[in-house]
């Protein structure tokens, strides 16, 4: 373990083992289709990249950039958007792969903008979902793991740019970023 972290939530096998079990859903809900899975960066890349592997289906992949912080730890509730797709996405099975939920304010607002462009549908897939800090009336289509109020790291997740390559999600002591 990792010496900034108090403890670990969520081991790198129990990690997999969900991954698989929320890849073995997609592929019977889209099989015979050909979905566009679409990466938030950064901190759902790892996320995705094992997800999209377990994907029996053809799949296209894409990525966005967007962020409703700014420069401040809580949203703005307005949508920016750093890097948007490459691909139009009219008529096409979308599938938004993000690493966690909190207040809601960003992949409400991101579904919003994508449904603007006439997809046939819009999935959200999340690695954590930090359910008390809900603030939108928006829920994941398909949720690995609902957490408690606590701030996370590895698997993706940083803090100040750090330990998103660790293969498990710990909890970051206090002393670090406070």
């Amino acid at each position: 373990m990792h010496q900034d972290c108090e403890r670990i939530l969520l081991t790198e096998e129990t990690i997999q083992n969900r991954v698989q079990e929320i890849a073995d859903t997609l592929n019977r809900e889209y099989r015979g289709k050909n979905p566009l899975v679409v990466g938030i960066l950064k901190g759902s890349i790892i996320f995705y990249g094992d997800l999209v592997r377990k994907l029996d289906m053809p799949v296209e992949l894409d990525f966005m950039a967007v962020s409703s912080y700014g420069s401040g730890t809580v949203s703005s509730g307005t949508l920016r958007i750093k890097k948007d797709l490459d691909k139009n996405i009219e008529g096409r099975d979308v599938i938004i792969v993000e690493d966690i939920i909190d207040s809601g304010y960003t992949l409400a607002r991101l579904k919003e903008y994508l449904l603007s462009r006439n997809p046939a549908s819009v999935k959200i897939v999340v690695l954590l979902d930090k359910f008390e800090r809900r603030v939108v009336d928006i829920e994941a289509d398909y949720t690995c793991f609902r957490i408690e109020d606590e701030f996370v790291i590895g698997y993706g997740l940083d803090y100040d740019e750090r330990y998103r390559n660790l293969p498990y999600i710990g909890i970051l002591k206090r002393s670090v970023y406070e």
